[in-house]
């Protein structure tokens, strides 16, 4: 079965009612208020990558163009087909498949860089990454009237399961006036794939900006994943963009290399992402 094929079973699996589109050699699958795109990796130059980029592209527009609240999805295959698992799992959750945990029943604690580097490498897209400070999210207790469609005596999400991390860089410094502002960055965030942990972004940077007390704290969507809209509700500005990247995958380990800065795998195909957007909070004057 082709790729895209997977998606479109997985979509339709439990009775979901899955509308079919075409944009182009593009697949268009619509849930509800959930759009998902496979992007399948088949260019054999960067120009036939930036013909997928460009559909990509006008979906992307043609979302925005609608009155309702929809998100889209791009799933490109590549990353489907080196972290199959957890894609699974976080494609079921953005159409509804989840288990709740709130974090008002979570605790966040200071992690080593083994407990992070081994759920992010399990959990996010790009991994781990060097960084300053590290959070960790556990469960510490449960409320019998919560989540009752999960819960059946013992909740599926146990206590003390680690189920979000968080990483910030150090500072980057500079004065302004007779002031040194401190910056940090947002490095990574990511929950258990399957499980949606509600209020589990701002309380994990709310006890990162009472330890640190930083002057602004920045980060970036990437919008292969996210419009940014978490980052928004948490109070972010949006700054710029930063460019789409041409990459070699290597169609033997789906692994990605930047084209122009580093060795090209036999037999490569092509791929244009889409960027990134970044976002800052500002919590002091200057």
């Amino acid at each position: 079965m082709s790729f895209t094929g997977d998606i479109r079973k997985l979509l339709g699996s439990k009775g979901r009612q899955v509308e079919e589109s075409k944009v182009g050699s593009l697949s268009v699958f619509t849930l509800k208020d959930v759009k998902v795109v496979p992007v399948p990796i088949s260019s054999r130059s960067q120009e036939e990558a930036l013909e997928v980029y460009s559909l990509c592209q006008q979906i992307m527009e043609s979302s925005k163009d609608t009155e309702e609240e929809s998100q889209t999805l791009f799933l490109v295959q590549d990353r489907w087909a080196s972290q199959k698992e957890s894609m699974t799992k976080r494609l079921l959750a953005h159409v509804g498949e989840f288990h709740s945990v709130f974090a008002r029943n979570c605790e966040v604690r200071k992690i080593d860089k083994l407990t992070a580097g081994e759920f992010l490498s399990d959990c996010h897209s790009y991994g781990d990454a060097a960084c300053k400070y590290r959070y960790g999210l556990y469960v510490t207790r449960y409320s019998g009237e919560e989540n009752k469609k999960d819960y059946e005596g013992e909740h599926p999400v146990p206590v003390e399961t680690l189920v979000a991390v968080s990483e910030f860089s150090n500072a980057r410094k500079w004065v302004k006036g007779d002031k040194t502002i401190k910056s940090y960055e947002w490095i990574r965030y990511a929950s258990l794939p399957g499980v949606r942990v509600i209020g589990g972004m701002g309380k994990m940077l709310r006890s990162f900006i009472a330890d640190v007390q930083p002057d602004d704290v920045m980060s970036y969507a990437d919008l292969e994943w996210s419009d940014g809209r978490a980052y928004r509700e948490l109070g972010f500005e949006q700054e710029d963009d930063r460019e789409p990247v041409d990459f070699y995958i290597d169609p033997l380990f789906w692994s990605r290399v930047p084209v122009g800065k580093g060795e090209k795998p036999d037999g490569a195909l092509y791929y244009r992402n889409f960027g990134s957007r970044k976002y800052r909070l500002k919590l002091t004057e200057y």
